[in-house]
């Protein structure tokens, strides 16, 4: 993997990021189906840079850290939005963006006190991103069609609290160990 390197997966994902602040704007304008449709277009840039850093060697550090940035940022960005709008529930936009904040605390917490560590995410933290993903798209997806709400909206939200409460219990719960000595730091 190189060090550094501003290169073709680094500016997709560095797209990804600005794409964050015009998804808001789209959707704080109510321009649901063009929020959808970047909204998808940065799903799949999410996609095309890691292919493209796998298959040609591409990989950097700067990717290494960029890529969740921009995932985050976007995904987090979008919930605020949508619950400033009122299209999803205030207590789920909390969750959502206080599990955020309490993983990326968590892992400084660790850096700092424990040792440097890469951590992969946890299988149920790559659940809570798919359900996530999927109520964003859903939610844009109703608002930019206009078809009627029912029942999937409320499976979705159901998926993502109970998924945000059981990934972030379980980071909580891996810190901890780590912190205990009780999981050995890599």
């Amino acid at each position: 993997m190189n060090q550094l390197g501003l290169n073709i997966p680094n500016s997709i994902t560095l797209g990804r990021l600005l794409a964050a602040p015009l998804v808001i704007w789209l959707i704080l304008g109510e321009r649901y189906g063009t929020a959808f449709w970047v909204f998808v277009a940065a799903g799949v840039s999410d996609g095309l840079d890691g292919y493209i850093a796998k298959r040609f060697d591409m990989r950097t550090r700067l990717g290494a850290l960029l890529d969740p940035i921009a995932d985050k940022s976007l995904l987090v960005s979008v919930f605020v939005a949508l619950g400033f709008e009122g299209r999803l529930p205030d207590w789920l936009v909390i969750l959502v963006v206080f599990r955020d904040v309490m993983i990326i605390g968590g892992y400084m917490l660790i850096q700092v006190t424990a040792a440097a560590r890469q951590f992969d995410p946890l299988y149920v933290s790559k659940i809570n991103t798919a359900a996530q993903i999927a109520l964003v798209a859903f939610v844009l997806a109703r608002l930019g069609v206009g078809f009627g709400d029912g029942p999937a909206t409320t499976v979705l939200v159901s998926a993502v609290a109970v998924t945000t409460v059981l990934s972030g219990g379980s980071y909580f719960v891996r810190w901890a160990r780590i912190l205990a000595g009780a999981e050995p730091v890599l």
